[in-house]
């Protein structure tokens, strides 16, 4: 017997991708006139919320693959908008930081990010945009805090998606890490 799939335009990944997509296309403009990425920016924000963090710590605040974010921080690093340094107590520890050159563009590319902020806010509601907040954020602790539903299918993981993977998606509120 043939499953039938639900309609494309109600899968659930598809229309968060589409919303984040229309969501981006209004702070995309702003980032690349500040010569930053989106991936870039998110790293600096995070990096406003801490004094210094841990770049696995970094890279779940921030949605990023470690590899990927090394990349990031390296690029950062050659224009003086972030700091590594070594913790105090214990020299294995590398922590990040934001540099007073990242502080000031973050300070520059905020006061246009704030804007369209208010546009959307304005276009959209804020109450309506606060109960989206709301609602997706306790999506992201649903299905973060529950096993993955292709254990329960009986599906075999492998190596490929550890058990006790650590968890992704924006930080709880009860974490010491960052929003948007």
């Amino acid at each position: 017997m043939r499953i039938r799939l639900r309609d494309f335009s109600k899968s659930l990944p598809m229309s968060l991708l589409r919303a984040r997509e229309a969501v981006m296309r209004q702070f995309r403009p702003s980032l690349t006139h500040f010569g930053i990425t989106e991936q870039q920016w998110r790293v600096l924000r995070a990096l406003t919320s801490v004094s210094a963090i841990e770049v696995l710590e970094l890279a779940d605040a921030t949605c990023l693959l470690a590899p990927s974010l090394s990349r990031i921080l390296k690029g950062l690093e050659e224009r003086n908008l972030v700091q590594r340094m070594t913790d105090e107590n214990d020299m294995r520890r590398v922590l990040i930081s934001i540099s007073p050159a990242g502080r000031i563009l973050i300070d520059q590319a905020g006061g246009h990010s704030e804007i369209i902020y208010a546009e959307i806010t304005r276009r959209y509601g804020a109450e309506r945009l606060g109960v989206l907040q709301d609602m997706l954020r306790e999506l992201d602790e649903v299905m973060s805090d529950s096993p993955l539903i292709a254990e329960t299918l009986g599906l075999d993981l492998g190596s490929r998606t550890p058990a006790t993977s650590p968890r992704r998606g924006r930080p709880r509120k009860d974490d010491e890490a960052v929003e948007d």
